[in-house]
């Protein structure tokens, strides 16, 4: 059958420029081998985030005596919390058929590959092939757990972040390898739930991709709640014969032996271009990505990449970004390439962490003058009502013309407000526009206003 456009993959990068695609008149087909929405919404984003709102929930029953309320004996159902989770993620995906249904794209079920002359081969569960044209082809293949030669996953003892999230018990201990998004997430949520959770990164800090400032508040943060870090450390190998894991880990001052039942590699992602017929057609590929201009066309006519496997941050949300703007270039309209410095990062362990733009670091190495505001949550009315009084705000100017650089966050609810300076930075805002744009009181987004009017001297509350 001949399409205008297929999409192999249907993660939110696929499914989106789908979406789009039939939007703009476009007849849309979608391979995708298993469940509609990709990773994210089966396996990444929105069941992980049902997850650590289960531990929320404990956390905040935990501390109940310092809101007033006396609760007795709660327990974690663990295999209820994995439930919950799975349900929320299986809704979803009925979302995106019910979507596809009413946008009239076809679903495509089994693995697409790539064949010369603007086909894709769908080879379905039981290994029937079929062959579709289409005149449009793009790849957003994403993702998956990337593996260390040294930390081989079985599943069991060695997990990835799939099995993570639907073990059958919980863990009496959780030794977690890399403290980027993925890491912190579910050192956070098994910590909360009763684990006893050791961090092991390699770099000299934890979330390491984030303001100085940032980690080590996330670090304080983490060890008040018992979690045990060793940072510049290694794990060089998990003896797993035994009924439990025994990993030699090398840290600053020598070689440690730690016990746990599970070891969780969160070493990051790698891209999925295996068997997608790339070297048959002579797509371009350079260290695991695919080769594409600013609107995602490949060096082959016709063969476009969205989303983890072209270069970029492996974010949900910039796949989404991505797939709009190359449809839209695809039927001829003029969008925008996307601006790359101002996409937002969220993290969604407790305390949250948002950031935007340049770090303090990046800006002064770039060579900027910049002013710095700093406002932390213990000075704001309604952190400290909500009885969450961690973390801060910090932005960063050009000390020259106001432009706003970068911001980075932690505390409760702040991936709800990187939004703000992300349209922010959009439409050019100054700090001085920034203090005189009037912010409700109470609310935990005053401090964004309070940090830019610490920036020029302006603070009132601090």
């Amino acid at each position: 059958m001949a399409f205008d456009l297929i999409v192999i993959g249907s993660g939110p990068g696929g499914y989106v420029a789908a979406i789009r695609a039939s939007q703009l008149g476009m007849k849309v087909a979608v391979v995708e081998k298993e469940e509609l929405g990709g990773i994210c919404l089966n396996w990444g984003c929105i069941p992980t985030k049902a997850l650590l709102k289960s531990a929320n929930v404990f956390e905040y029953i935990q501390h109940a005596k310092d809101y007033g309320i006396d609760v007795n004996d709660a327990n974690v159902d663990f295999p209820a919390m994995v439930k919950r989770s799975r349900d929320v993620a299986a809704g979803m995906s009925k979302g995106v058929q019910f979507l596809f249904k009413k946008n009239k794209i076809e679903q495509l079920l089994g693995h697409g590959k790539l064949k010369k002359g603007n086909k894709v081969e769908v080879t379905d569960a039981q290994g029937k092939k079929t062959e579709h044209e289409a005149k449009h082809i793009i790849l957003a293949t994403g993702g998956r757990s990337r593996e260390l030669p040294n930390l081989p996953i079985d599943g069991k003892k060695i997990i990835g972040y799939r099995q993570a999230m639907v073990l059958a018990d919980r863990p009496q201990r959780l030794l977690v390898v890399g403290s980027g998004a993925i890491g912190v997430e579910f050192a956070y949520l098994y910590n909360t739930i009763g684990t006893e959770v050791t961090i092991v990164e390699f770099l000299p800090r934890i979330v390491p991709v984030e303001d100085e400032e940032v980690s080590k508040q996330l670090e304080k943060s983490f060890k008040k709640t018992g979690m045990t870090i060793y940072t510049n450390a290694e794990v060089l190998k998990v003896d797993t014969k035994g009924p439990t894991c025994i990993a030699t880990v090398k840290t600053a001052t020598g070689n440690i032996e730690i016990e746990t039942d599970v070891v969780l590699s969160a070493v990051g992602v790698t891209t999925n271009l295996e068997n997608l017929g790339l070297e048959e057609v002579g797509v371009k590929t350079d260290k695991g990505k695919v080769l594409v201009d600013d609107f995602y066309k490949t060096n082959v006519p016709n063969v476009y990449a969205i989303g983890d496997i072209v270069k970029g941050p492996a974010l949900a949300h910039v796949a989404s970004a991505e797939g709009i703007i190359c449809v839209e270039k695809i039927a001829g309209k003029n969008p925008d390439a996307l601006n790359y410095n101002n996409i937002p990062g969220c993290t969604y362990c407790s305390p949250e962490i948002a950031s935007v733009g340049m770090t303090e670091e990046a800006a002064k190495k770039a060579g900027y003058q910049i002013k710095v505001g700093k406002f932390p949550f213990t000075a704001s009315g309604k952190a400290k009502a909500a009885g969450a009084p961690d973390g801060f705000v910090k932005v960063i100017f050009d000390a020259k013309y106001g432009e706003w650089l970068g911001a980075h966050m932690i505390g409760a609810n702040v991936t709800e407000m990187i939004a703000e300076v992300v349209t922010a930075r959009k439409l050019e805002t100054t700090g001085h526009d920034v203090i005189k744009t009037v912010h409700p009181h109470p609310t935990m987004s005053e401090a964004i206003m309070e940090a830019a009017a610490a920036a020029y001297g302006e603070v009132i509350h601090l």
